[in-house]
């Protein structure tokens, strides 16, 4: 309800600023009581164990500045950045437009951040606290070697983080998606996995919904072979499916309600291409409970949200959170894991 009384006035804001004023406000909220665990939402992926299966996406909280305050909205993980070895500008401004009548974002930010040393100061001043917080890592717009931006990310955030992040699928960075061809991708995952060493941080890699059949199965295959943790689906879309907006012509990455159909196909597409062997976490135009109950028996053990928040304010987390534990227990399951890939 106070959500519904401030979102008129965030809204006469740039999309931009009012993101700022969120996380300010974020910063200096006071950490309201958690709601305790519920056993049925509690399980293992990648080795990790998340409290429930909501998270929020990277883009958020790209400087790791509110983990803890997000985390205390409900969510059962997050996952901070996209972070670069230097500090980022990104693209010139405006690039984030509100698209109201689709429920939906576009955005060309161009991983604008702070920089490693500056988010490896915050996750290194809450290592000891609860919660799991992971780090999405990128490569510098100007980067003369982006591998060598990637694995120098990962000997910097590997002993911070909960899990990483290699996010090659932005298209807000020029020439970014290509490392998600088989014979850049299997190198660039040579470099990631010779900088993690001996740690046990566990490596996720986020794609692209822009793909081909040929495109998902390469990349399965390199996935299962490398023996990553994890694949994210999906990011923002180039796509422009029909939509009512005067803005929808802006460049950039769509995401909410647009990109719902096709992230969810895209999910369905990775499961079989995998054979079910490597987890998934579903992104993209989840807005409630229906929405992320759909991607969970689809294949995804894990979601997503980012998009929805700005229309739905911070109040979804916690619908879903407790929507998920109605449908289990109305299902008979033991577990959520039961309802992964059930569809």
């Amino acid at each position: 309800m106070l959500y519904s009384l401030c979102r008129p006035l965030l809204f006469r804001l740039p999309a931009e600023s009012a993101h700022r004023l969120t996380i300010a406000a974020l910063r200096h909220a006071p950490r309201a009581l958690r709601d305790g665990p519920q056993p049925v939402l509690c399980q293992r992926v990648a080795g990790i164990a998340f409290p429930n299966p909501v998270g929020i996406a990277a883009g958020f909280d790209k400087n790791a500045e509110v983990p803890d305050a997000l985390l205390a909205l409900g969510f059962g993980f997050v996952e901070a950045g996209t972070v670069t070895p230097r500090p980022q500008e990104g693209n010139p401004k405006p690039r984030l437009f509100r698209l109201v009548e689709d429920n939906a974002v576009i955005n060309r930010m161009g991983f604008n951040n702070e920089g490693a040393d500056a988010v490896a100061a915050r996750l290194r001043s809450r290592l000891s606290g609860p919660g799991i917080v992971g780090a999405n890592i990128g490569a510098n717009k100007d980067s003369p070697d982006r591998i060598a931006d990637y694995a120098q990310m990962t000997r910097i955030m590997a002993p911070l983080a909960s899990y990483l992040t290699v996010n090659i699928s932005s298209p807000n960075t020029p020439g970014l998606r290509a490392l998600q061809d088989p014979a850049a991708l299997a190198e660039l995952l040579d470099a990631v996995i010779e900088a993690r060493g001996s740690l046990p941080t566990r490596l996720f890699l986020k794609l692209a919904p822009d793909l081909t059949a040929l495109d998902i199965d390469a990349i399965c295959k390199i996935a299962l072979d490398k023996r990553l943790d994890a694949l994210i689906v999906t990011n923002t879309t180039i796509t422009r499916p029909p939509m009512r907006s005067a803005l929808a012509s802006e460049a950039g990455g769509l995401s909410g309600e647009p990109l719902r159909p096709l992230a969810l196909q895209i999910l369905r597409d990775f499961r079989k291409a995998s054979g079910g062997a490597i987890p998934l976490i579903g992104v993209g135009g989840i807005a409630s409970v229906d929405d992320a109950w759909a991607r969970i028996r689809a294949g995804a053990s894990l979601v997503q949200l980012y998009s929805a928040l700005v229309y739905e304010g911070p109040g979804l987390v916690r619908r879903i959170v407790r929507g998920l534990a109605q449908r289990v227990n109305a299902e008979g399951m033991s577990s959520i894991a039961e309802a992964v890939g059930s569809e």
